[in-house]
């Protein structure tokens, strides 16, 4: 029973029954500073992100003609297993830095339709490029991340283009989950532009944020409910849409999601047709992203989020 049904009287009392009547549990965090002193980034990974970021920056603005190739897992739920991919993926991006800024997709945190796993960052009984979901994060691993992406879920929200605005990294906007192209068009805009919102600063004190907008924002296709996006008439509307609209033109293209109409082999017909139109002359690719593991498969949810979890 709600503690408003109590026999206590009071102001107190009272004012119990205004607040927290759904929450279970508030757990404290470190402040942001805390933990960045704690874990300080060394010389080596400040070089490497700052070097990736500007790369990106270079061939989204047309100074670079390399291509941005995203990939790695759907989501990191093993620590291990993660930094085993990364081992391989360096070696392969090492082989291929002439032609290709290879990021390893790095995804904490996950958005679900309905329910389901949210992601190692938000599930504190697991042993632990990145889409950014919430407004607080950022503040303790953002210097870390080399590119970073707003879902097709969040690409329409005022909060999430208020805080592309003031990340230091190349973000992409998705389209809608049914499709829709011109929400992540004007979230590139809006991104583009200053804002003022509430959030905290690095000691966690609740603040008004000033931006001066992040003119590195662009548009990825990642199909929808309403079919793939990927072939060269939807890369051709995106790019007149966003001439149009005064922003970056080059497209970054999801091989996964709707685009390969959730099959992931399906990601090998994508890749190879966009291979055909870049080699036939066609320099309106930004990247690719690709969903991919050492093995595959994935792990359903089942009658409660924990009983996914232990599965895991």
């Amino acid at each position: 029973m709600p503690s408003c049904f109590t026999f206590e009287t009071g102001h107190a009392a009272k004012r119990q029954c205004l607040k927290d009547r759904n929450v279970l549990a508030i757990k404290p965090l470190m402040p942001p500073a805390c933990v960045l002193e704690e874990l300080p980034v060394s010389p080596q990974v400040y070089d490497l992100v700052n070097a990736t970021r500007t790369a990106v920056s270079h061939i989204l603005h047309d100074h670079d003609n390399r291509l941005v190739a995203v990939v790695g897992p759907c989501s990191i739920h093993d620590t291990a297993a993660a930094l085993d991919y990364a081992k391989r993926l360096k070696a392969l991006a090492d082989e291929l830095k002439g032609e290709l800024v290879i990021i390893m997709r790095t995804y904490f945190e996950k958005p679900r339709t309905t329910v389901g796993w949210k992601g190692l960052i938000n599930d504190p009984d697991l042993d632990a490029s990145s889409e950014f979901l919430d407004t607080i994060s950022p503040q303790f691993t953002a210097d870390l991340v080399s590119w970073g992406a707003i879902g097709a879920r969040t690409t329409e929200s005022q909060l999430h283009r208020e805080l592309t605005s003031g990340l230091s990294m190349p973000m992409g906007f998705k389209n809608g989950t049914g499709g829709d192209l011109q929400v992540a068009v004007d979230a590139t805009v809006s991104s583009s532009q200053p804002h003022t919102f509430l959030g905290l600063d690095e000691n966690g004190i609740a603040s008004i944020v000033r931006t001066r907008g992040n003119k590195d924002c662009h548009v990825i296709l990642r199909g929808g409910s309403s079919g793939p996006n990927f072939k060269d008439n939807f890369i051709e509307e995106a790019v007149g849409k966003l001439v149009k609209a005064k922003q970056p033109y080059k497209i970054m293209v999801d091989c996964s999601h709707g685009n390969s109409r959730k099959q992931h082999a399906e990601q090998a017909n994508v890749s190879s047709y966009l291979a055909d139109i870049v080699a036939e002359g066609n320099t309106n690719l930004l990247g690719i992203m690709i969903e991919s593991n050492i093995v595959e498969g994935n792990h359903g949810a089942k009658k409660s989020c924990e009983e996914s979890i232990k599965a895991l």
